[in-house]
């Protein structure tokens, strides 16, 4: 399974795969498979991973495109990070 986001969500979120695991209830090496798309999740486990890292399942196929804007009240860069779904 390519595509799932697990480890720029742990990123984002500051926590390591680790203890990921260790909030989903899965071993090491089995989150590691799964973030590096050689092991593929069950459904149950999507859930508690998207629980973990409190995301909608969906965000962990969706891609993220980083946009920037200029705000208009004070001129700087926002980046902002979007999240693309699939029609």
């Amino acid at each position: 399974m390519t595509g799932l986001r697990i480890k720029e969500l742990c990123k984002e979120k500051g926590i390591t795969l680790n203890e990921l695991a260790a909030k989903v209830g899965i071993s090491q090496p089995s989150i590691s498979l799964i973030s590096n798309g050689k092991q593929k999740p069950t459904f149950d486990t999507l859930e508690r991973i998207a629980a973990a890292l409190d995301v909608c399942m969906s965000e962990l196929f969706s891609p993220v495109k980083n946009i920037k804007i200029q705000c208009p009240h004070c001129g700087k860069i926002i980046t902002l990070a979007v999240v693309e779904n699939e029609p």
